[in-house]
């Protein structure tokens, strides 16, 4: 169970590290769109927050339900729907992420190996349990946090595409 230390740490340490990244960038440099289609440094910090409500509920489900199955969470799929996420305070924004983790994190302290092996079922993956899930979460905390500083420090001529 190193791997569970290590990904629960790593959990641990997201909203602390996402608040130093934030607190370092000028004001002014939040909602600069660097191209069309890029989300703005603030979008990236509303988005995070944004979705740990949801993240909670899955970990809820999955302590609760016997192989929960699980549908997409794609927060701008609709073609009504905006196409960046709603911009938040950025302080409201990093409490909210900083409040959900911790709920999170209450409940998976103190899981046994049974409890971390739960699985479930996602049309997106292959495999889909607890453990798989809380990895998730972290390395989506740590793609988007690149993702501000690449938005914030990178030239335009080496930004990362994505489509």
């Amino acid at each position: 169970m190193k791997d569970v230390e290590d990904i629960l740490d790593g959990l641990k340490r997201s909203p602390g590290v996402l608040a130093g990244l934030v607190k370092a960038i000028p004001e002014n440099r939040l909602d600069i769109r660097r191209r069309e289609g890029f989300w703005t440094v603030a979008e990236q910090v509303s988005h995070l927050a944004e979705v740990q409500p949801m993240l909670l509920g899955r970990f809820q489900r999955f302590l609760e339900e016997n192989h929960p199955e699980f549908v997409p969470f794609l927060p701008t799929a609709g073609e009504d729907e905006q196409k960046t996420p709603v911009r938040l305070d950025v302080a409201v924004a990093l409490a909210q992420f900083e409040d959900y983790r911790n709920r999170q994190l209450g409940l998976l302290e103190g899981l046994d190996t049974d409890g971390w092996q739960k699985t479930g079922t996602h049309p997106e993956y292959e495999l889909y349990s607890l453990s798989i899930l809380a990895r998730h979460v972290l390395m989506h905390d740590y793609w988007h946090m690149y993702r501000i500083e690449e938005l914030w420090l990178t030239k335009d001529a080496y930004l990362t595409k994505v489509e």
